[in-house]
């Protein structure tokens, strides 16, 4: 499994929301600034962060982003999620039904499972608070 560039800067954006909050909105060019992430692939991650109700957003003059809780609230899985979709390491764990035909009888699926069990208990066991 890889981690594309959309999940590590994400977890960047969020990271930076956290350690730069003070009960305001940054702007994006801010956020930019510091992390060295364009604004225009900035545009493309928060949405969806947004649409996640990871972080609020406020157009206007003094608009931008924020947490929409606090750090300990964030797990990091939950993050990588939002970004990457399903961080399961092959494709037929990616549902919560596995749909491949070849499950009952996969010699191979019992250690993709514990690897997958592996992958969530880590991203989920840490939080945004862990990484400040």
């Amino acid at each position: 499994m890889k981690i594309s560039t959309k999940g590590r800067y994400a977890l960047r954006i969020m990271l930076d929301l956290a350690q730069n909050s003070k009960g305001e909105y940054i702007p994006l060019k801010d956020i930019s600034s510091r992390q060295g992430i364009t604004i225009k692939y900035m545009e493309q991650i928060v949405p969806m962060l947004t649409k996640a109700g990871l972080i609020r957003s406020l157009r206007g003059n003094n608009g931008g982003y924020m947490l929409s809780r606090q750090p300990e609230e964030y797990t990091i899985g939950e993050i990588l999620r939002c970004a990457e979709g399903s961080l399961a390491p092959i494709a037929c764990l990616e549902d919560e039904t596995n749909q491949c035909p070849r499950s009952e009888s996969c010699k191979t699926l019992a250690f993709w499972q514990g690897m997958r069990d592996v992958i969530y208990e880590y991203a989920d066991g840490r939080t945004l608070k862990d990484l400040l």
